[in-house]
This record gives C-alpha cells, sequence and structure tokens, in this order.
C-alpha cells in the first residue's frame, strides 16, 4: 500500500518520501487508519516492523491540523537509546512541518534539565521520555499535561520486565480521562492485557505472527560448561573473520565482568549497561558505529534499544529466558538481506530455553562440536515436558476399634 492512499498532509508526505519511503508495511497499514480515526489501540508487533511509523504517522498527521502550540502527545519508552531513535524519525518525518518534539530521559546535565524546563512551559507537541526523569518533571509541577491528547507506550511489555509498572500509572495519574491511547508490544503476556485494560477504552487489537529469523542468519549453537565459554569466545573474538560483533548476557553484573574480560584480551570492547553515564552511552554508541569498538556487551534491553548496520556475529553467552528475546537478539544480525552469524551458548541448565527457542522458530539449530582442547561438552540430551506435581495421597491406617469387655448376659 502506497503511503500517498492514507491522505496525509502534504508536508508531512514530503518527508517521508524524503527519508525514501513509498509503501507501508503490514502493521502500518493495519494501525494507522485505525489511529487516524482516534481508536484506542493494543498493537503486538516486533522491532524492525515499522511500528514506530505506524503510531507516529497518523498523529503527526493530526498534529499538521491544529493550530495552537502545547504538550499534546507523550511517548513513554523503556530506554535512552529508544527514546532518541523514536526523536530522530520524528526530526527527519517533521522536516517540512512545524512540529516540535523533546526527549525527556535521565543522565543529562543540570543544562539538559533547564533546556527541558524551558520547553515544558513553552509547549511541544511530542515529548518522548522514559518514565523516571518524566515523573520528576510531573511532580514539581514544570510539566503541565493537562490538555495531552495522545499517550503512547512502546515496547510495552520491556517496560514491565524492567519495573515500571508503578512509574506507567503514576504518570497516567497526571493525564486527562479523555485521551487516545495507543500501546505497542513485542509479546502479549497476561501483564500486559492486563495493563491494557487499566489503561485503554474499548481498543482495537492488532497481532502480528512473530516473524521467524531472517534466512540470511546463520544460527549456531555451542552445547558448553560455563568455565568453558570464555575460552571458546577468546578463540572466535581474536579471529579476523567478525569484524562488528554484539554479546548478550543475561545480566547487567555479568555484562560489566566480560567487559573486563573482553580487554585484559586486548579488544576493542565495551560494556553497555544502565550504571553508565548517558554521556558514556552515546560516546559508546557512537564507537561501535564508527568501527572505533569491534565488540559491544549488553542485555537484553540492548536487542530492542540499538540501531547499528552491518552486527557480523551476535553472541548469546546466556540463552534468553523469553525465546521471543531470541528472536530480537539475532535479529541485529543479517539486516536489509544481508547475512551474519548467530552463535548461542547453552549449559546443561539451559537446555529447556533452547528447546523453547527451537519449538518456537520450528527448526533444531545445528550443533557445532566444542574444540577438543577446551574439554567435553554437555551431553544433548532430549529435553522431556515437566511433569504436573501431583500431591502424594497420604495413607491412615484405621485404628482398631477399642476392645471393651463384653457385657453380661442377663438370664
Amino acid at each position: 500500500m502506497d503511503f500517498k492512499e492514507f491522505g496525509f498532509n502534504a508536508e508531512l508526505l514530503e518527508g517521508l518520501l524524503a527519508m525514501g519511503f513509498k509503501n507501508a508495511t503490514p502493521i502500518q497499514q493495519q494501525a494507522i487508519p485505525l489511529i487516524t480515526a482516534n481508536k484506542d489501540l493494543i498493537a503486538c508487533a516486533q522491532t524492525g516492523t515499522g511500528k514506530t511509523g505506524a503510531f507516529l504517522l497518523p498523529i503527526m498527521n493530526m498534529l499538521t491540523q491544529k493550530h495552537e502550540r502545547h504538550n499534546n502527545v507523550l511517548i513513554l519508552t523503556p530506554t535512552r537509546e529508544l527514546a532518541q531513535q523514536i526523536d530522530l524519525q520524528v526530526e527527519a518525518l517533521s522536516y517540512f512541518t512545524n512540529i516540535s518534539s523533546l526527549t525527556v530521559f535521565g543522565g543529562g546535565d543540570g543544562v539538559a534539565y533547564e533546556q527541558q524546563k524551558r520547553s515544558m512551559r513553552e509547549g511541544v507537541d511530542i515529548i518522548i521520555a522514559t518514565p523516571g526523569r518524566l515523573i520528576s518533571h510531573l511532580a514539581s509541577g514544570v510539566l503541565k499535561m493537562d490538555q495531552l491528547e495522545h499517550l503512547v507506550l512502546d515496547e510495552a511489555d520491556r517496560m514491565l520486565d524492567m519495573g515500571f509498572y508503578d512509574d506507567i500509572m503514576k504518570i497516567v495519574g497526571y493525564l486527562p480521562k479523555t485521551r487516545q491511547t495507543v500501546m505497542f508490544s513485542a509479546t502479549m503476556p497476561p501483564k500486559i492485557r492486563k495493563l491494557a485494560a487499566t489503561l485503554l477504552n474499548e481498543p482495537e487489537q492488532i497481532s502480528l505472527a512473530i516473524s521467524k529469523p531472517a534466512e540470511g542468519i546463520n544460527q549456531q549453537v555451542y552445547l558448553i560448561h560455563d568455565e568453558q565459554k570464555v575460552p571458546l569466545l577468546t578463540e572466535m573474538l581474536k579471529s579476523a573473520t567478525y569484524n562488528r560483533i554484539i554479546v548478550f548476557a543475561g545480566r547487567k553484573e555479568k555484562v560489566k565482568e566480560l567487559g573486563k574480560v573482553f580487554k585484559k584480551l586486548g579488544l576493542k570492547a565495551a560494556a553497555f549497561h544502565s550504571d553508565l553515564e548517558q554521556k558514556e552511552r552515546e560516546a559508546i554508541m557512537l564507537d561501535f558505529k564508527n568501527d572505533k569498538l569491534n565488540v559491544l556487551i549488553g542485555t537484553d534491553v540492548l536487542s530492542r534499544g540499538i540501531d547499528v548496520t552491518g552486527i557480523d556475529l551476535v553472541i548469546n553467552y546466556d540463552a534468553p529466558q523469553d525465546p521471543e528475546d531470541y528472536i530480537h537478539r539475532i535479529g541485529r544480525t543479517a539486516r536489509a538481506a544481508t547475512t551474519g552469524t548467530a552463535i548461542t551458548l547453552v549449559n546443561g541448565k539451559d537446555k529447556r530455553r533452547l528447546a523453547n527457542i527451537e519449538k518456537l522458530i520450528e527448526r533444531q539449530i545445528d550443533r557445532m562440536p566444542l574444540p577438543e582442547h577446551l574439554g567435553e561438552a554437555p551431553k544433548d540430551e532430549p529435553v522431556g515436558e515437566k511433569k504436573p506435581f501431583k500431591k502424594k495421597k497420604k495413607f491412615f491406617k484405621k485404628k482398631p476399634k477399642p476392645q471393651g469387655t463384653a457385657p453380661a448376659k442377663t438370664e
């Protein structure tokens, strides 16, 4: 479907075409008419499907028809990186319009904070924010959202995973009850449906089937003991085969630890985590994009918040607990019809996670032999289904009846 068919404002359409976009993706074809009709919406769509355009375009088109400027749109995201990416798209799409935007997240200096406050007082069309810093502006009274018309929750499942439920509900308390609310989530677990039932008013629903990994990804699995992981990665990362690599670990502490290990090995590596200052995070990402760093180590948050092309290798140091996160992680490579490699290290405890991943993608991932000098690998035994817990029946012996003295016979 051609974007011209949506009837967008001429200036907005000009910005869209200047970016090289002509045809809408499936999620855009379904979501744009519903949002344009001012319907509440809950949509299940993965990163890379065009979901950002699916909510930005119809909302921005509505903004072009308004004359007054106020804090009209709030887009909540789980990470600063995602907030910045959305803001870049807003800037590009609004190039020929007079739509204004502002990103709000923690980690900046006092100057940035004052600039945010000034913009909020003057009024800005679109605010893209992470929950924490936004709450401080709302609580201080600097940010007024009594005229807000559109609320968007992007990557809602990730926000709940990161513990933002209470923050989201606190923010909603500052917003008008009459508004349009749009929620996008890569997965649709019960907690998301519960949140949607709380925030949305008779919402329309869109659910795109979870896409399978791109054909260009060479997926591999190493069955391995934990103590063998670093020696194996050392050999891999020191080879000249891969130039740009992302390593995903399950916990922030492991990310930091691997960053130190790889640096000691002389690799151009950096650990990317939430304890870094915003300037440090931006500098690391810039160095990675400019090939000054070869290896970037992060958690699953990075899989949703990174927009870097040309990634040759993705390594899952820990098998992800959620099989859908596997698709997000390895989707960082082989983008735009290129090829790439995705390697997952699976210890004995993670075999069930591997089984769930293979069930989701409907294929077995190739097992790679562990180099002999690293020792013996765990056995590749099939994982059986968990048996339901049965309560053991308790058997009690019947107590013998008391043997009393038989009554005397009467004559």
